[in-house]
């Protein structure tokens, strides 16, 4: 079944765009898409997509209370945002929100799409230096230290090509490993450090 993606975006120039990115590319479909978050929060639960992307600075109210209100309402609704701004505070408002990932606008139609995917699967994408923001925020603690000793070698490779935001795809070329066992790492690595979330999982190994 294609990917259904849903988009709130209200630059018109945009949306179009993304649009038009979605319904050439195979294994996707736009189901809706919208200018503000409040014809977005009436009409998302109806529309049912898999993945949202959403702006952050829309007219009225802003994306980030927009997920906050969405995911009460619609919770098995994933969403990303796509927006231009890169600083701690927005991430992690957003974060915190429910969003299972952050992008920024420049990023390439190719990455979107996989980071789609991944949200899909229940991944967290961030472009690199989102990821690395969301890294440094954190402090090291002894808990977060024992807990990455537990990690093996392979899983802590993971673990830091995902902090430096490798989607699973990427992740799977680089050790020469294949899909599905980057997927089994990842599910171990999330028992052992007792997360739900490729940020969580991020910022715990990282506290160490």
């Amino acid at each position: 079944m294609p990917i259904a993606v849903s988009i709130v975006e209200d630059s018109d120039k945009l949306r179009e765009t993304l649009v038009r990115v979605l319904k050439r590319a195979d294994g996707f479909r736009c189901v809706s898409h919208y200018s503000n978050a409040e014809d977005a929060l009436k009409d998302l639960p109806q529309a049912k997509p898999d993945v949202v992307l959403m702006d952050i600075n829309l007219p009225g109210m802003n994306g980030v209370e927009c997920v906050r209100q969405l995911k009460k309402i619609a919770p098995e609704i994933q969403v990303m945002m796509l927006t231009v701004y890169e600083d701690t505070e927005n991430i992690f408002d957003a974060l915190a929100a429910g969003a299972s990932g952050y992008m920024l606008k420049r990023t390439a139609g190719k990455e979107l799409l996989e980071a789609i995917e991944e949200v899909k699967r229940g991944g967290s994408p961030m472009t690199t230096h989102i990821a690395r923001k969301v890294v440094q925020s954190f402090q090291r603690s002894p808990v977060a230290e024992a807990q990455a000793e537990s990690l093996s070698e392979r899983e802590q490779q993971v673990l830091d090509l995902l902090s430096q935001g490798l989607i699973y795809k990427e992740i799977a070329e680089k050790l020469g490993i294949s899909y599905e066992t980057v997927h089994t790492y990842i599910r171990r690595i999330y028992e052992k450090l007792q997360v739900r979330t490729r940020t969580e999982a991020v910022a715990k190994f990282l506290r160490r």
